[in-house]
């Protein structure tokens, strides 16, 4: 009987973490979109709009969008730091090349940043090389692979968060 009850708890334990595991396989292969909708949100550029999911902890800015398969043409992560600082950031987990706007903190009463610094076409190869703006960012926002090309953003163009 005692066999059969430690035969039962193992067998518990092991449904458990394959479950856990499976849950995260979930969320790693899960496009941005669809990852919670507290999350999401539209901000504009150049008069487009770009679907973000903001990463405003020290967990989700970790995490980034390391793992993921890829981002819709327009979407995007946007990093959101508590006070402006050079951040530096490096393709590390990463499946697919991005382009990476760091940007201003925003005017107080438009609540409009500026890009200051652009880093497009960033390949995952390019893991442990850090990107880093040369001026203070307040955010960083990443985007697919030749958005900034497409939609001719520059340093200086404004960003309605």
């Amino acid at each position: 009987m005692k066999k059969r009850t430690h035969l039962r708890t193992a067998a518990l334990v092991v449904a458990g973490i394959v479950l856990a595991l499976l849950g995260i396989l979930a969320y790693v292969h899960t496009p941005a979109s669809e990852v919670g909708s507290a999350t999401l949100r539209t901000i504009h550029l150049k008069g487009e709009s770009v679907r973000i999911s903001v990463a405003d902890t020290d967990a989700l800015r970790q995490l980034g969008l390391g793992g993921r398969a890829g981002l819709a043409p327009d979407e995007g992560m946007l990093f959101v730091f508590p006070r402006d600082g050079k951040y530096a950031f490096w393709m590390k987990d990463m499946r697919f090349s991005i382009d990476i706007l760091w940007l201003s903190a925003p005017s107080t009463s438009s609540g409009q940043a500026t890009v200051v610094y652009i880093a497009q076409n960033i390949s995952p190869d390019t893991y442990p090389k850090d990107f880093v703006s040369t001026a203070p960012a307040r955010y960083v926002l990443e985007l697919p692979a030749g958005y900034a090309a497409s939609h001719s953003i520059k340093v200086g163009d404004i960003v309605q968060l």
